[in-house]
């Protein structure tokens, strides 16, 4: 089976642990293409969906909407939306997030494409977890009103105590192009230092936890 994984830097595991690579390892009988681009949202996975079509996959694994959240309850954010990834006014709305993914799904099935949808976590401070588990349940009623299944990692990786942190800003965007330039990968003594618990900066994945996200992924896969 030819499954691709579509959705933004989570997915493309260039910065942290890559989730994907351990579903590959998990997987050896599968081709699986990763189709990760850091940065993107739900708007620009819809511009790349004519690239996934053109692999012939026989299955799909969409998990986006990090950087959707983070584009409409950030403000300071949105000149990278607007500038990196094009989206015309800086930010994705709920109701652009959820248009949007539905008309991906739904391509996706008018191409009879297995597909899977992925829920995010977030544990950057409490409003970016509240605005993710928004956006988040936008995606699963979307994929739900499609019988599209759905698994809810949010669910899996919940912390209890989110730190009072201070709005994400474009110094915190710039870093990662900086460290990922400069091939840093202090990840575990950041994310103890940062005091968070699965990711090291409160967004992506720490190596260890994309591996436990890949073994849930594989098997919510297999099971399906």
């Amino acid at each position: 089976m030819k499954i691709v994984f579509l959705g933004d830097s989570l997915t493309a595991g260039q910065y942290g642990g890559s989730f994907v690579a351990e579903v590959a390892r998990l997987l050896p009988d599968d081709e699986i293409i990763n189709a990760g681009e850091g940065g993107n949202t739900i708007i620009n996975l819809m511009r790349r969906l004519d690239d996934v079509l053109a692999m012939e996959p026989d299955g799909v694994f969409v998990m986006i909407g990090g950087n959707d959240a983070i584009s409409y309850s950030q403000p300071a954010t949105r000149p990278y939306y607007k500038k990196a990834q094009n989206i015309p006014e800086g930010f994705v709305s709920p109701e652009q997030y959820e248009q949007t993914y539905r008309d991906l799904l739904h391509q996706l099935q008018l191409n009879f494409i297995q597909t899977w949808v992925g829920l995010a976590p977030k544990e950057y401070n409490p409003e970016t977890v509240a605005m993710q588990k928004r956006y988040n349940s936008i995606a699963a009623n979307v994929a739900g009103s499609l019988n599209i299944p759905v698994l809810d990692l949010m669910a899996h990786f919940n912390p209890q105590n989110i730190k009072d942190r201070p709005p994400l800003n474009l110094g915190q965007i710039n870093l990662i192009g900086q460290r990922l330039a400069q091939g840093w990968h202090d990840y575990e003594a950041e994310r103890q230092r940062e005091g968070y618990t699965f990711t090291f900066d409160g967004l992506h994945f720490t190596p260890q936890a994309a591996q436990e996200v890949g073994k849930l992924i594989a098997n919510f896969i297999k099971e399906d």
